[in-house]
C-alpha cells in the first residue's frame, strides 16, 4: 500500500491506495466522487477527464500514486457553492448534453480551455474537444454551449474591468 494526499476540489484527502489503482478507480470507489465517469479504460472517450494541475488528463490513464501532491478538479468541483460555472450554465442553456455521460470530461476540459484562452474560435474548441467522444450529439451544441461560457466569462470580467478604471 502506498499513501497518497492530492487536493480534490479544493479538499485536502490522505488516503491508502494499492499502487496499481487508477486514478478514475481512485476518485470513484474511495472519494466516492461518481461524476468522472469510466468509459472505455483506453483513454479513447475522454469520460473519465479530470483537471490535474489545471490541465485535463484521461484519469484511465493515470495511476493514483502519479497524482500524489497534486490538485485535481472533478466535475463536481466546477461550480462554487449554488453558483454554476459558466461551463455548466453553457451546457444547460445550450442543450450541450442528451444522455450526460461525456459531459462531466466535456466540461473539464471546456474549463480548462477557457482558462487558457477565453475566446476561442469554433476550431480551437472543437480541437480541444476532440479528446472526447459524444455518443448522442453531432456535437454543435456543445460547441454553442462553450461559446456561451465564454460569452459569459467575458461578461462577468467587464463590469470588474470597467470599476478598476475609473
Amino acid at each position: 500500500m502506498s499513501e497518497v494526499t492530492v487536493r480534490v476540489n479544493g479538499r485536502e484527502h490522505r488516503q491508502e491506495v494499492e499502487p496499481r489503482v487508477l486514478l478514475v478507480d481512485f476518485i470513484r470507489s474511495q472519494l466516492r466522487l461518481t461524476g468522472t465517469h469510466v468509459g472505455c479504460d483506453t483513454s479513447s472517450c475522454g469520460a473519465c477527464t479530470v483537471l490535474l494541475d489545471g490541465e485535463p488528463v484521461k484519469s484511465c490513464t493515470l495511476l493514483a500514486v502519479q497524482a500524489d501532491g497534486r490538485e485535481i478538479t472533478t466535475v463536481e468541483g466546477l461550480a462554487r457553492g449554488a453558483e454554476l460555472h459558466p461551463v455548466q450554465v453553457g451546457f444547460h442553456e445550450e442543450h450541450g448534453l442528451q444522455c450526460g455521460f461525456c459531459t462531466p470530461g466535456m466540461m473539464l476540459v471546456a474549463a480548462a480551455l477557457l482558462e487558457r484562452n477565453p475566446e476561442p474560435s469554433e476550431e480551437e474548441i472543437r480541437w480541444a474537444i476532440s479528446g472526447n467522444i459524444c455518443r448522442c450529439t453531432g456535437y454543435v451544441n456543445i460547441v454553442k454551449a462553450i461559446q456561451h461560457a465564454a460569452r459569459l466569462r467575458r461578461e462577468a470580467a467587464q463590469p470588474a474591468a470597467a470599476g478598476g478604471a475609473g
